[in-house]
């Protein structure tokens, strides 16, 4: 059964909370983050104040078990689009704190900041993350060989995309 979580935007005083999430191994397998984030890096990105961010956090209780980027784009032809990020604490990954993410950012996309495309990159060995897209109306529009360097290896990522229905 899937647990509620509260959603919230991530405030500067998060930094530690957001910073335990990436500290993970699977967070980190998952992402473009490096081993050992530093408090001080996620202290300067959550004191950033960028209008075309928007950083949410998925709570249970009082616990941050997850982060979800959602940016809008800022040239004048690309207004449209979005692209996101997101993390989830190992403790929690497969518990459903990801599609609370998703829905929740989505529904800014589309009932708020008029977004009508939304893109991300998932490599291509992450199932459960691609599986998750596509429940949300992701498609795979390409494939990137070679797209990052982790654990000693080069790994592949697809592109995904949603558009506003």
């Amino acid at each position: 059964m899937t647990q509620p979580y509260a959603v919230r935007r991530a405030e500067p005083d998060d930094f530690a909370a957001v910073q335990a999430i990436y500290a993970g191994p699977r967070a980190q397998a998952g992402t473009l983050q490096l081993p050992f984030p530093s408090l001080d890096l996620w202290r300067q990105r959550l004191q950033a104040t960028d209008p075309n961010a928007h950083v949410l956090l998925a709570c249970a209780g009082d616990v941050v078990v997850g982060q979800l980027g959602l940016y809008a784009a800022t040239h004048p032809r690309r207004r449209h689009v979005g692209d996101i990020g997101m993390g989830v604490h190992d403790d929690w990954q497969g518990r459903g704190v990801g599609g609370t993410l998703l829905r929740a950012a989505l529904e800014l996309a589309d009932g708020w900041l008029q977004l009508r495309r939304i893109e991300l990159q998932v490599y291509a060995d992450n199932a459960p993350g691609i599986a998750l897209y596509a429940r949300h109306g992701f498609v795979q529009e390409g494939r990137h060989r070679d797209f990052a360097f982790r654990d000693g290896a080069y790994v592949d990522a697809l592109s995904l995309a949603r558009l506003r229905p």
